[in-house]
């Protein structure tokens, strides 16, 4: 079909296909788009290589007028997808969001996490003097940490290490290539490494405490996490109550 079929209601079907594929949170195929619009309109009857004709055109109509997006083929589907040119800004938002959301209690335990990986809960625990459950799943639910296997210590806990994700924000290709305890001071008084400043205060201190040759056990200094303090809160019980046992 050539030409932009109009339903009664004044929309076309470049528009029907461009606001399914918008509105379908999975990549949606050719044959889904195409069964919705014709069990629902009798006067039109289109196939799959006509819905990839319409999403050509839409793409073409992106491209003329310097849009930002495009559609294309995934998962035998079609999807929105930002061009591959605004990826760097796109980096750079996504880089100031995560870390703009991580609390006190994050920044340092992914601090530690990165310096000392592969790492276990109850070694991150000792560290920062309080349990880290919590906080650990949060940074895996933000996909900056990962479990990396098993240690061979008693009850062989959990491994912890950074992920790609984690070397993608902070631009370094390994972690490696993250400051030395001598460096930080440095690069704190760089104005462009602001977002990491606090994350490398963190580390400092840890360092710090470290090349003294002991460890200060720390109140946890997130307050207003309210889901946080509950978690620790049933901890506190459950300790309580086994002493009591």
């Amino acid at each position: 079909m050539k030409n932009d079929y109009q339903f009664v209601d004044g929309t076309r079907l470049s528009s029907v296909i461009e606001a399914l594929i918008f509105a379908s949170e999975e990549p949606i195929s050719g044959q889904k788009i195409k069964s919705i619009i014709v069990e629902n309109e009798e006067q039109i009857e289109i196939s799959e290589d006509t819905v990839s004709d319409f999403v050509d055109k839409l793409n073409t109509r992106y491209d003329e007028n310097g849009l930002s997006f495009r559609i294309e083929r995934i998962a035998k589907g079609y999807t929105f997808v930002t061009q591959k040119k605004f990826h760097y800004w796109l980096s750079i938002f996504q880089h100031e969001n995560a870390y703009r959301k991580l609390s006190q209690s994050a920044i340092e335990s992914l601090a530690i996490v990165a310096y000392k990986q592969p790492i276990t809960k109850p070694e991150v625990d000792q560290i920062r003097g309080v349990d880290s459950g919590y906080i650990l799943r949060q940074l895996m639910e933000k996909a900056l940490i990962e479990v990396s296997g098993r240690s061979d210590s008693p009850g062989k806990p959990l491994l912890y290490t950074t992920t790609s994700h984690f070397l993608r924000h902070f631009g370094i290709n390994s972690v490696e290539e993250l400051p030395k305890p001598r460096e930080i001071e440095e690069i704190l008084k760089d104005d462009d490494m602001a977002e990491h400043r606090q994350l490398l205060l963190e580390q400092s201190m840890i360092m710090e405490e470290e090349e003294d040759g002991s460890i200060e056990i720390k109140e946890d200094p997130e307050e207003g996490n309210e889901t946080e303090d509950n978690y620790e809160d049933e901890e506190n019980e459950n300790d309580s109550k086994n002493e009591e046992e």
